[in-house]
């Protein structure tokens, strides 16, 4: 069962793969022109493993910020795990010692694949989620190395690399439309992120719109239960 757990794991988490690759490369990148080895984009892929605050933590460790700064430009940052985590309570319930890495590796992208609650035939699901976890931070780990390695020996202009972390996002979310015939859920996050977005701007609609989403799916979710919905609770 543990090897059928890791085997479809691993199939879940080639979408990723890429993404995971390429962003951590172009975090190494950073990390190195910073003035910072490779030691320091192991330890802080393993520890942190978050990474839009890892590429804003690079600013801020060469910028010399104090620890009031880093806090809450970390609360500011990755505010929106703290509705992820709410929400997995539920499945991660009977995890065991795997509970707390559960936990730690809820990148958005591994959210995106768990947080419908399925998981292979024949495997456990807890089990089966631990290794995709981990399978997605190893990508993300051994692309900060790579790209630190290259940032020390190759010139390497890293422009536009954040997009494909946008790239990720569309890919699980068609996946997740093409799973599912009840797409009331994902029209709700749809439409409360554009009227956040129009709101707030693109610098400040993140939380309000997670808000709003997770107000709405609470609102309706009797509703889009009944109708065989697949809410992300």
């Amino acid at each position: 069962m543990r090897k059928t757990a890791v085997k479809e794991a691993f199939k879940t988490s080639i979408p990723i793969m890429a993404g995971y690759l390429l962003l951590g490369i172009g975090f190494g990148v950073l990390l190195r022109d910073a003035g910072y080895g490779v030691l320091w984009a192991f330890a802080m892929s393993v520890l942190i493993y978050a990474g839009a605050l890892q590429y804003v933590g690079v600013g801020l460790i060469a910028g010399g910020a104090g620890i009031i700064n880093i806090i809450i430009t970390s609360f500011a940052v990755n505010a929106r795990h703290l509705f992820y985590s709410i929400s997995m309570i539920k499945e991660y319930r009977g995890a065991g010692k795997k509970k707390a890495y559960l936990a730690f590796a809820l990148t958005d992208e591994t959210y995106s694949l768990l947080c419908d609650g399925h998981y292979p035939e024949g495997t456990n699901k807890h089990e089966y989620r631990f290794f995709l976890s981990m399978f997605n931070q190893c990508y993300w780990i051994v692309g900060g190395i790579i790209g630190n390695l290259l940032g020390e020996i190759l010139p390497f202009n890293s422009s536009g690399i954040e997009f494909s972390m946008t790239a990720i996002f569309v890919a699980a979310f068609v996946s997740q439309w093409k799973a599912t015939d009840n797409h009331i859920p994902a029209i709700i996050g749809i439409a409360c992120s554009v009227v956040c977005l129009i709101i707030f701007g693109s610098e400040g609609f993140l939380i309000p719109a997670m808000l709003m989403i997770t107000f709405a799916l609470l609102l309706f979710r009797e509703k889009l239960e009944n109708v065989g919905g697949e809410v992300c609770e």
